[in-house]
């Protein structure tokens, strides 16, 4: 009994310290350990921890602050850091990420169960603990930013709606467990064809996704980590798809089990409202988007605060940074199911975050390889279009409505431009907007929010 609550001690103290990489102090320690431990007994244990290499000690006496070591970066590996899985895929894992895999491969009744760690939560504090290292997060950065001009909330996500719509939709619904190949999906969500055999749970999963996703790339601007969002995101995801009706939207206030897991989520529905706010307080607080797309896949589902659907939900928020900094997003290409159950279950059973960061980061760079393919064949929008798509809507939907010859449309773009836009941009405007005009056709009217009827009753006044 003593070396099991030894080895807790060991295990609470580490995981407190790998979230400080700058370093923290004994006294800070104490403080964020979810049981009072005896001075000398935490100095003896940070010993152990030192020694075994575990950690880091700078400095001496009350002063001597404790970090985590340096880890290999997960882009920098060698064959033997490599996982091989059996549809082919490679994946790297660090040696920290090898331990934790070592350790839930193992029977469930070898692994010992746990209960929520609040603490886990309590110990980060936003932009002073790190999940991801600086080299980590300016490696993501370097490789998710387009090269663009700066632009609206969600500008490049919408852009390539349809292929993220297709690729997260089938990723996220694969890693749990949904067996409709890429080509169904894409049947699916462009044509509404369910694919033959499958079970009808299995679309809905799909179909969810992409009301999801839209959902989060058409409030770009509006998304966030609160309530509005991440509870409409569940609504969304969940949809007719538990067996309370109520459940979709709402925190839970059940209690329940993960399979193979030897993890047992809070029950108290109080204290899960109250993580729950915790955990959109601090992701709200964090300034790096790659380290709050990762804190919510580590939190939230931790967390379990629905019912069901709670890993899904933490994979779409992931990305909400991503579409609101139009960063290149996230869409889980080329992970295997196994591997990321492995990452998770060692969150829940061993507060251990280093397999699911490899995941992480080796999901996002193979999304941003793809996604930078896509941004070439698309190229770069107009700025000067961007700035102005609300007025050029405005200006085109008005002729169109208003039923408007050739010579009204003249006299009214001329005068709206001289009433609205600025004075050095004023011959642009009427240029772009008389060119959209002059290109209107039954193939791209719809852009302006324009029905059929109206387009056609503009033709017939357009060629008078």
């Amino acid at each position: 009994m003593a070396k099991r609550k030894r080895n807790e001690d060991l295990r609470a103290i580490e995981a407190i310290v790998r979230q400080h990489p700058s370093g923290i102090t004994a006294r800070e320690i104490a403080n964020l350990l979810e049981t009072a431990t005896p001075r000398r007994t935490l100095q003896h244990r940070l010993k152990t921890l030192v020694d075994n290499g575990r950690l880091i000690k700078e400095g001496e006496g009350r002063w001597a602050r404790y970090r985590p070591p340096p880890t290999k970066a997960i882009w920098d590996v060698t064959l033997e850091n490599m996982e091989v899985h059996a549809e082919g895929t490679v994946h790297p894992l660090s040696e920290n990420g090898r331990e934790i895999q070592h350790y839930v491969r193992q029977p469930a009744g070898a692994r010992k169960p746990v209960g929520y760690h609040r603490g886990f939560l309590d110990s980060y504090r936003p932009n002073e603990s790190y999940y991801l290292s600086a080299e980590q997060r300016t490696h993501l950065r370097e490789i998710g930013a387009p090269k663009i001009t700066e632009q609206p909330a969600g500008t490049y996500a919408k852009r390539i709606l349809n292929r993220l719509l297709i690729d997260l939709s089938w990723n996220s619904s694969r890693l749990e467990g949904n067996t409709y190949s890429l080509l169904d999906t894409k049947r699916l969500i462009d044509l509404g064809e369910e694919a033959e055999g499958k079970a009808r749970i299995e679309a809905q999963m799909i179909l969810n996704h992409k009301d999801a996703i839209e959902f989060l790339v058409s409030n770009a601007e509006e998304i966030g980590f609160n309530r509005y969002t991440i509870l409409n995101l569940h609504a969304l995801l969940a949809n007719n798809l538990l067996s309370d009706p109520d459940a979709p939207g709402r925190l839970r206030y059940i209690g329940v089990a993960i399979e193979g897991a030897v993890f047992h989520p809070l029950e108290t529905p109080q204290l899960i409202e109250e993580c729950f706010e915790q955990i959109l307080e601090a992701a709200s607080t964090i300034t790096d988007p790659f380290e709050q797309a990762f804190f919510v896949m580590v939190q939230l589902p931790y967390l379990q605060p629905f019912d069901d659907v709670n890993k899904r939900v933490s994979r779409l928020a992931a990305n909400i940074p991503l579409i609101k900094g139009n960063l290149l997003p996230l869409s889980f290409e080329d992970v295997p199911k196994e591997l990321y159950t492995q990452a998770i279950l060692g969150v829940y059973e061993m507060n251990r975050i280093e397999m699911l960061r490899d995941v992480f980061i080796w999901a996002y760079q193979r999304s941003a390889a793809r996604y930078a393919a896509v941004r070439q064949s698309l190229g770069e929008p107009d700025p000067y279009r961007l700035r102005y798509r609300a007025d050029l809507k405005n200006v085109v939907s008005s002729v169109v409505r208003g039923c408007m010859s050739k010579k009204q449309a003249t006299a009214y773009v001329d005068t709206w431009t001289r009433e609205h836009i600025e004075a050095g941009d004023q011959k642009k405007f009427r240029e772009i907007a008389e060119s959209e005009l002059v290109g209107l056709h039954e193939g791209n009217f719809a852009r302006y929010q324009i029905r059929p009827s109206e387009f056609l009753a503009w033709q017939e006044a357009w060629k008078r």
